[in-house]
């Protein structure tokens, strides 16, 4: 029969009076013991890593979060801002077909319009999304920016070549009236409307423009004055022709500072805006006629 081995340790006590003692654990379990410790320490070594590890990467990750939102915001902001280009680029279209209508010169033809741009929230906290949907962001604004581009250089073009062909028409751009004639508020549009005095359904074949009594009022256009006069209607009235089939008249007015047969300039102060005539309060009666018929005097202000 085998004998067991075993280990024996001593264990010496502090003073020399205490008796030595003596342990005896088997080989085996003794081996088994350290075996054990040495798969703890490993396994604890490998937890306190992965554990470090994992806290390295949370904090990697709540950083690039936080950049990446941080971006979203910058990129949504720059954003923002190409939109108010956008609308910007939208009004230059409408002064340039403005003044196209203006000098009779035809519209000039478009490849296309700009869209408007936008991007996902940035609330969104999950990483994978904000990183896409900032993809997407970036992806729709170089698109939106180049669009930009192309439209500013577009009316780049578009101003060039009506400033050359405005150039030869500048006589006639002096003879049109195409400046407010006076500061207010417009009470009553072009077109038909209720009468205030007798109920009924009326063609109105001007504008009004309410103020405080003895407003200036200027000429909308070079021209010459044809005419100074009252009558029940308008109160004290004036008529300018301007050349090129346009006429302007003037009604309502408390003061006039020219004369039959005199020459004004574009801006020129030609009267006082007042109450004459049938008015239910001072204002300004605005008519423009072109080639003899009546038009919409808004559509040819363009300040």
């Amino acid at each position: 029969m085998e004998k067991k081995k075993h280990l024996t340790l001593f264990v010496v006590p502090q003073y020399p009076s205490n008796k030595i003692r003596q342990l005896r654990i088997p080989l085996k379990l003794f081996k088994f013991l350290v075996v054990t410790a040495i798969v703890l320490f490993l396994g604890l070594s490998y937890m306190v890593y992965d554990y470090t590890d994992l806290l390295i990467k949370a904090r990697e990750l709540s950083k690039l979060k936080k950049e990446t939102t941080e971006q979203k915001i910058q990129l949504q902001a720059f954003s923002a801002k190409v939109s108010d280009l956008e609308a910007q680029m939208a009004k230059l279209r409408r002064f340039d077909k403005q003044l196209r209508i203006l000098a009779n010169i035809e519209p000039r033809k478009r490849e296309g319009q700009l869209l408007g741009i936008g991007g996902p929230s940035p609330e969104d906290d999950n990483i994978s999304n904000l990183e896409n949907s900032r993809y997407t962001l970036v992806r729709q604004m170089h698109s939106d920016l180049d669009q930009l581009n192309s439209e500013a250089l577009d009316q780049e073009a578009s101003f060039t070549e009506l400033q050359g062909r405005i150039l030869k028409k500048s006589s006639r751009l002096a003879a049109t009236p195409s400046i407010w004639p006076t500061r207010g508020w417009v009470t009553s549009a072009y077109g038909y409307r209720i009468s205030p005095f007798t109920g009924l359904k009326q063609k109105h074949k001007g504008i009004d423009v309410a103020n405080s009594v003895g407003t200036e009022v200027i000429a909308p256009a070079d021209g010459v004055v044809i005419k100074i006069a009252r009558d029940s209607g308008l109160g004290k009235y004036m008529i300018i022709r301007h050349g090129y089939g346009y006429v302007t008249k003037y009604g309502h007015l408390s003061q006039v500072y020219v004369r039959v047969g005199k020459r004004v300039k574009r801006g020129d102060k030609i009267a006082a805006l007042g109450n004459t005539g049938r008015s239910t309060g001072p204002h300004l009666h605005y008519e423009v006629l072109a080639n003899g018929m009546h038009v919409n005097p808004l559509k040819y202000i363009l300040n």
